[in-house]
Formats: C-alpha cells, sequence, structure tokens
C-alpha cells in the first residue's frame, strides 16, 4: 500500500513537472504571434536600451519552446545566458487583466512596466491604458495576477 502510494505522489510530481517543462505546454499558455513571442519584440531591450525594440528575423533563440526575436547580437548573447531574466511575466499577456479578471488578454508591447527586474506588458488603446489602472492598485492586482497565472499555466 505504502509503494502504491509512494509511485503514485511520484508520478504527480513528475507529471506536473513535465507539464511545466514541456515546450507545447509553454506554446499554448504563452501569448504568440505566428509562434513568436512579445509580437516580434525584443525581450532584452527593455531592459538594457530601457525601451521595446523590434527584433530581427535574423537574430533569434528558443527558450523552452519559445522563439524570441533580438534587435543586436548582444541582446541575443545576453538572453542565452540567462533567459528566465527577460522573459516577461504571465505568459507575457496583459498584467492587469491578468489581475483583475485572471483573463488572458492581449497586450500593446510598447506599454510595460519592469518590477523587481520583471517585464510587465498591458494592453494599451486609443480609450484604454491598463498600466494607468494598474499603477493605481499595483500591489493588490500584482498578487492577484500571480495567483491567477499559477491556476492557469
Amino acid at each position: 500500500m505504502k509503494l502504491s502510494l509512494l509511485f503514485f505522489a511520484f508520478a504527480c510530481i513528475s507529471f506536473i513537472s513535465f507539464s511545466q517543462e514541456n515546450p507545447l505546454h509553454r506554446q499554448q499558455g504563452f501569448n504568440l504571434d505566428k509562434g513568436i513571442a512579445l509580437s516580434g519584440y525584443d525581450p532584452v531591450s527593455y531592459f538594457i536600451q530601457k525601451k521595446p525594440l523590434k527584433g530581427k528575423t535574423s537574430l533569434r533563440s528558443s527558450y523552452q519552446g519559445i522563439e524570441y526575436l533580438f534587435s543586436t547580437a548582444d541582446n541575443l548573447a545576453r538572453f542565452k545566458q540567462n533567459p528566465s531574466q527577460f522573459e516577461p511575466q504571465y505568459g507575457g499577456w496583459c498584467a492587469y487583466a491578468m489581475g483583475a479578471t485572471g483573463e488572458k488578454v492581449e497586450i500593446d508591447p510598447e506599454t510595460y512596466k519592469i518590477i523587481d527586474g520583471k517585464l510587465y506588458l498591458y494592453y494599451h488603446s486609443f480609450l484604454n491604458n491598463t498600466l494607468d489602472k494598474w499603477n493605481k492598485e499595483e500591489k493588490i492586482l500584482k498578487a492577484k495576477a500571480d495567483s491567477n497565472w499559477k491556476k492557469i499555466f
């Protein structure tokens, strides 16, 4: 009995670990445009150049099944050294929506915020900038978004 229970627990842990690292699982959870994250923007540029820059199709890298483009060879090299440092939070979906409703909502890759060294993206249209809403309740929304993302992904 103890052995079968132990085997069951091991199988569950293995399945959870596999599903979170499985590239197909990540591709299904992330906000991708024709298979590319961040609508083709360079994830490193948000941190190094302090602004989003469009990546080049000739400069690309994949991390656990997610494809990214880069604006410079230096940014590509930085990404390869520590990809998880540059990946957007919540799979690249709108942070405000993830916190407010737990939904995956498209983003404007030029509307972003760096919080504690992590990239957060927001929906922004002519009449609606969710970054402004996020800033008013950041602490509450971030906690809810973290929780909601764990349920989704």
